[in-house]
């Protein structure tokens, strides 16, 4: 009796143990995907919180994903798959791809697979020496800008698929042409500076990476929501502006843009309020009555040498006029210095960050050194 008692613990040992190496957390299922000690569908894991530029649900084994209006693509792991009918076919993971734009070329950075990227539109203000390693020696091809696009490199990268970043230079139906499939990628048009990191876990589910992806997200989303209720708290809130004058106008974030955004969720107020949108072109008076009296002004440029506020007085003289260059108080990076375009659209924690060092220095380390803006000298 004793013998058929422990035979039949033997076994039953063993087929737990099977189970566990089938089914645990080694080898769970795309359904069963957790990263928050809770089992969740495996379209959760990838659909958007804050993006509004696509969708994502399952159809069995199938993950289908809508961009936009009018792309629906399904992500199938075997090409015997069935998609639903005005649904473009994609075997995933895809294994070579073309970027055009820094945004894009972010998503893949911040995901470690620099590697799938076998063109890019060029490598201005880029500062990954890997990235220009790879263009060096031809692993990775330059294709030309958009509305200029180079049909032989394209093909020469040989891409399963191509990001595109819809615009008014277009380009895009030679391309077209060549048979390669165009996926939108929409995260240049978010207006939460969330919304446009979340674009990564776009990017994880066609290249095989979604659990990394999602980390990665909640890492951004964890540390970008703890410092902007921390700078909520705040009772003195500075008014901020942002821009400057180039061929007579200034182009002006609006207050619907990512960047307003930024700038409230760190404690200040932007000295445009209107909501409805994201960007305009103003004339010098117009925006000096705007924001003449704010307390701090953010200028982005490539300017080749050291800026200073003797370099933005003599771009246009009557910047002197402004209550932030009067009393030093622009905030100020350098693309030529800082990869800003290339890895910031994924780290608005940092972005974030650096605002509220300035506007707020008591709410982070006394030694914090910022990565993108700091006080001009």
């Amino acid at each position: 009796m004793k013998t058929k008692f422990f035979t039949a613990l033997i076994m039953l040992s063993t087929a737990a143990t099977l189970l566990w190496n089938c089914g645990g957390k080694a080898g769970k299922s795309s359904s069963d995907k957790d990263l928050n000690g809770e089992k969740v569908p495996s379209a959760e894991i990838s659909a958007p919180k804050y993006a509004t530029g696509y969708e994502v649900k399952d159809s069995a084994d199938i993950r289908l994903v809508i961009v936009g209006a009018h792309d629906r693509f399904a992500l199938v792991t075997s090409d015997d798959a069935d998609v639903p009918e005005g649904y473009t076919k994609i075997r995933v993971p895809v294994k070579s791809t073309i970027c055009m734009t820094m945004l894009q070329l972010s998503n893949f950075t911040a995901l470690d697979a620099i590697d799938v990227v076998k063109g890019l539109t060029g490598t201005k203000n880029l500062f990954n020496k890997d990235i220009l390693a790879r263009v060096k020696d031809g692993r990775m091809v330059k294709i030309g800008m958009e509305g200029n696009f180079d049909t032989e490199m394209v093909l020469a990268a040989n891409p399963d698929v191509i990001f595109i970043s819809p615009s008014k230079r277009g380009g895009y139906d030679a391309i077209k042409e060549t048979g390669i499939t165009l996926v939108p990628h929409l995260g240049y048009k978010e207006l939460d500076p969330l919304g446009q990191a979340e674009w990564v876990k776009f990017v994880g589910m066609f290249i095989g990476k979604e659990r990394e992806a999602n980390k990665v997200f909640v890492g951004i989303e964890k540390r970008y929501n703890e410092l902007k209720a921390e700078a909520r708290k705040v009772e003195k809130r500075p008014t901020v502006t942002s821009g400057e004058m180039h061929y007579g106008t200034w182009h002006a974030v609006g207050g619907k843009n990512y960047l307003a955004q930024i700038f409230r969720d760190a404690g200040a107020e932007y000295v445009i309020n209107d909501e409805e949108t994201s960007g305009e072109n103003l004339e010098f008076e117009k925006m000096y009555a705007l924001a003449a009296n704010a307390d701090y002004w953010r200028i982005l440029n490539s300017y080749p040498d050291e800026f200073s506020y003797e370099a933005l007085k003599a771009s246009e003289p009557r910047n002197e006029l402004f209550k932030a260059f009067k009393e030093k108080k622009v905030i100020y990076c350098n693309m030529k210095k800082q990869a800003y375009y290339e890895i910031s659209p994924v780290e608005p924690d940092v972005v974030l960050k650096d605002f509220v060092a300035i506007f707020h220095p008591e709410l982070v380390e006394k030694d914090y050194q910022p990565k993108y803006y700091r006080l001009l000298k």
